[in-house]
């Protein structure tokens, strides 16, 4: 089993960032993959970014291209979203994942992590 704790959440006007971290523990060695997504309300949810260490793969959403960065720290088995240029409809709670493949599954979710933009 692999569990994930994210971080980094809160309220930030537009225009502004915020960096969310999302920690590994217990089997990691079993994923080789972690990446964010996003719930707004009323809303599916929805991918926003990934990393696949083993394929050295990134890759993020048309939506937050050219604002987020997705980074990792293999020392600490964790993950970075570095959101810049944050917008109102940014506002959602952001999951952090783990698994093998993201073009399988993922197979581990953290619990989330607020983000509200405001106006």
């Amino acid at each position: 089993q692999v569990q994930l704790v994210e971080s980094g959440g809160g309220l930030v006007q537009a225009g502004g960032s915020l960096r969310l971290s999302c920690a590994a523990s217990g089997h990691t060695l079993t994923i080789n993959t972690m990446g964010w997504f996003r719930q707004a309300p009323g809303k599916d949810r929805e991918f926003v970014a990934y990393v696949y260490w083993t394929a050295g793969e990134i890759s993020y959403a048309e939506s937050v291209k050219g604002r987020f960065t997705i980074s990792r720290d293999n020392a600490k088995n964790t993950i970075h979203l570095q959101m810049n240029s944050l917008k109102p409809e940014d506002t959602a709670v952001y999951y952090c994942a783990a698994g093998i493949s993201p073009h399988i599954s993922y197979d581990y979710w953290g619990q989330g992590t607020q983000v509200t933009v405001s106006t």
